[in-house]
């Protein structure tokens, strides 16, 4: 057998061993490295791997150290676990469904639009769906609300923080993208590529985001014409309507402040990503001694938290990065490129595959166990096919939103069913889920259909076109991922920069 195919044949079974091992129960940063490590020395025995590709791995880390953008996921993460522990959701869904509440749908309104607020404060999942199902699901029943709705409107609100900035999520895709953009242009000729940055994936992922929010909004009140029964308005007692308007006040301006001085920040040019998730840690900080939520057990508990976090995280995009070296060292990405670039259908096609490989791979592995393993392979591929790199970020981060909230494996219907299990049954909570489904859908093929939902605002915000995935009027047709590698190998320093950001790491 050619050893070429021999060693695309193996880097495949490799893919398909590697997801059997996770889906098992084992630790997947040590089943991505370990797994790798052995098929290199069955590959290297069969005469198709060579150990000097492992060589690039002591780089790929110390680039992954010195990353400063990468540095905003554990300022981003503290900010996030400041705000759990400060009790701030809980007084906004209290106000904010004392607002809403005496209209029919409001207080679901509501918590759509705390879990909006908290999703730009915190970008963690799994707390705000949890945070959300202990405070608001209790309201939502005794106001009468239908289970399968209270439990589908808190599901949704809790996986805005995947898409809606600041997101980690978005932070890794975004330093994923910027080095297989850089690297897709330089190949196709361009030498001065414009570059993508965390920002423009925070800028871009906006619009859409509030596009979802107003989705979930119209589907609210939908039903509260459709069926009133299911989401009645809350009376309120004279006691309740006494100073409200300055309750709401109170309680709204600080969270709002943050989220101003977090995304303002970025939006209006004056701080990188990193710089405002300082911003934020100490805004968060400020806000929980200002509730009178902080001291030095609460501060310690934080700081635990966010260190538990932010290794998990990173011994995942350590181990991904071994996968990654011996995937590419056994020819494995020739394989994705050719699969992709043969689809009928061309382009459209080839992302139609990529997202629905995320979205089922979505219903076992968590969101940075996909990007890490999916974007690294897939991503280099879909760009040097004239893909928008801005737009392709947003789209990964919307597609796994709705992973997320798809039965019977979404995992923040598992999220809910463990903190109301003795409210809601899992049968509702699923079938509550499946109308958003269908919204996540819709917001998907409207996005899909108008991709400048991701890549307009970037541009005005930052004044200049998003990038090009491609040269405009080149005759010359792109080359293979092959050919890139050995033309960035010549023109780039090797082992510069994280296993993302330096082009070259791309292809090692």
């Amino acid at each position: 057998m050619d050893k070429a195919l021999l060693g695309e044949l193996i880097a495949m079974l490799m893919f398909i061993v590697t997801i059997f091992i996770v889906l098992v129960g084992y630790p997947v940063a040590f089943t991505l490295a370990g797994t790798a490590l052995i098929f290199s020395v069955l590959g290297h025995f069969l005469g198709v791997f060579d150990y000097a590709f492992l060589t690039s791995l002591p780089a790929r880390y110390f680039g992954t150290m010195i990353n400063e953008v990468l540095v905003a996921v554990p300022l981003f993460v503290f900010m996030g676990v400041m705000l759990e522990r400060s009790r701030i959701a809980e007084a906004l869904l209290e106000t904010m469904g004392q607002l809403f509440g005496t209209l029919r749908g409001g207080l679901g309104i509501s918590v759509i639009l705390v879990g909006t607020l908290l999703a730009a404060s915190t970008g963690i999942v799994g707390a705000t769906v949890v945070t959300m199902g202990l405070l608001s699901l209790p309201a939502m029943m005794r106001a009468g609300y239908d289970p399968k709705l209270a439990s589908g409107i808190i599901c949704a609100s809790g996986t805005l923080g995947q898409i809606i900035p600041p997101s980690t999520v978005l932070i890794f895709i975004g330093d994923m993208l910027q080095g297989a953009n850089q690297a897709a242009q330089l190949a196709k000729g361009n030498l001065a590529p414009d570059p993508v940055s965390v920002g423009d994936l925070f800028v871009g992922a906006l619009l859409p985001g509030l596009l979802l929010v107003g989705l979930y909004i119209i589907w609210i009140l939908i039903r509260s014409v459709v069926s009133p029964q299911s989401c009645p308005a809350i009376e309120m007692t004279a006691a309740q309507r006494r100073g409200l308007p300055l309750r709401v006040i109170k309680v709204m301006v600080p969270p709002l402040l943050l989220i101003i001085a977090v995304l303002g920040s970025i939006l209006a040019g004056f701080a990188t990503p990193t710089e405002s998730a300082s911003v934020g840690a100490v805004g968060a900080t400020i806000l929980a001694a200002a509730n009178r939520q902080f001291n030095l057990g609460i501060l310690k508990q934080v700081m635990r938290s966010t260190m538990t976090i932010t290794s998990m995280v990173f011994i995942l995009l350590l181990g991904a990065s071994v996968f990654s070296v011996v995937f590419r060292g056994l020819g494995g990405e020739k394989v994705v490129e050719d699969v992709l670039s043969s689809l009928p259908g061309g382009q459209f096609t080839a992302i139609l595959a990529v997202m629905a490989l995320m979205f089922l791979l979505g219903f076992f592995l968590d969101t940075f166990e996909i990007i890490f393993i999916v974007v690294p392979i897939t991503a280099p591929v879909l760009l040097m096919m004239g893909v928008d790199p801005v737009w392709l970020g947003v789209m990964i981060g919307v597609n796994l939103q709705t992973s997320f909230l798809t039965p019977p494996f979404g995992f923040a219907l598992f999220y809910l069913r463990g903190v109301a299990a003795k409210l809601v049954s899992t049968g509702a909570i699923y079938r509550g889920a499946v109308p958003f489904v269908a919204i996540q859908v819709i917001a998907i093929a409207i996005l899909w259909e108008f991709p400048s939902l991701a890549t307009w605002l970037p541009e005005i915000v930052f004044g200049e076109p998003a990038p090009a995935a491609g040269v405009p009027g080149s005759d010359q047709p792109p080359q293979s991922l092959e050919d890139m590698l050995k033309g960035t190998q010549d023109t780039l320093t090797p082992g510069g920069g994280d296993s993302f950001s330096d082009p070259t790491s791309q292809f090692k």
